[in-house]
């Protein structure tokens, strides 16, 4: 048997052939992970790199901590509210709610986990081009 006898063979179709909205679920995933590592692990703190002089005035690249705003508040009763942001404003899931109430922190690692299998299948869509098309009307007037 020869190897390309032994190899499942497919037509090549690129997921990134959907365009802008592939770009938005992808980023708002990546927010909605580092949200989930935050409220595991409330010292997380990811890095980045960057260029800065040192004494001497030499360019040297450095690894420095992200700052990264958490998306919930723990109210007084021990609940929660939770907002899904992206960029820095957050999203209107229904008309005039923009916040998902959590019983305790506890719980918002599985509710985002949830939130994110919905970006990966596209329940977020209409409410992402909402939110750029908004933007969009701002920045233009």
């Amino acid at each position: 048997m020869s190897v390309i006898a032994s190899l499942k063979l497919v037509e090549f179709k690129p997921q990134n052939a959907q365009g802008r909205i592939f770009v938005r679920r992808r980023k708002l995933v990546e927010k909605i992970e580092q949200q989930i590592k935050l409220a595991a692990d409330p010292s997380y703190a990811p890095t980045k790199l960057i260029w800065a002089a040192d004494e001497s005035g030499v360019q040297q690249r450095r690894e420095v901590s992200k700052r990264i705003k958490r998306w919930w508040v723990e109210n007084i009763d021990g609940s929660a509210q939770l907002t899904i942001r992206y960029g820095s404003k957050p999203l209107e899931i229904l008309k005039g709610k923009n916040a998902i109430e959590c019983e305790n922190v506890s719980v918002i690692a599985s509710i985002l986990e949830a939130v994110k299998q919905a970006v990966i299948e596209g329940e977020f869509d209409t409410i992402l081009n909402g939110q750029v098309s908004a933007v969009k009307k701002v920045k233009s007037s």
